[in-house]
């Protein structure tokens, strides 16, 4: 349970919120507010949850917040389909494909810590 540049899912989901910030504004710029507001709350969620989880008092507890972080990213996903489906949006395909990359990664984490959790038992 590491933090830091050397951890993937930390630093897949802090550059996702990198980029979501900057699509945010120019939402905000366009007056696109509330898909600016969800986008912006479910993304950056899902680094918090990450960065929870590397403090987890737990096995169980690390991979409850891994499930937010996973929720969170769904969220995020259905956020930006959203605006790659409308005309009078930005052009997502970047951080869709982000996304995706981190759900993989989520899942495949999860996955394993719940594997070798129950092995131990």
């Amino acid at each position: 349970m590491k933090s830091g540049e050397d951890n993937l899912i930390v630093q897949l989901s802090f550059d996702l919120a990198l980029k979501v910030m900057k699509y945010c504004e120019l939402l905000n710029q366009n007056k696109q507010f509330v898909l600016a507001n969800q986008v912006m709350r479910s993304s950056i969620s899902i680094g918090a949850n990450v960065r929870e989880a590397q403090n987890a008092e737990s096995k169980a507890d690390f991979v409850h917040k891994l499930k937010i972080a996973a929720k969170e990213a769904d969220e995020t996903q259905y956020y930006l389909q959203l605006c790659e489906a409308s005309p009078n949006y930005p052009d997502t395909k970047e951080m869709l494909q982000k996304i995706e990359s981190i759900i993989k990664v989520l899942s495949k984490i999860i996955g394993s810590t719940k594997r070798n959790q129950s092995t131990k038992e």
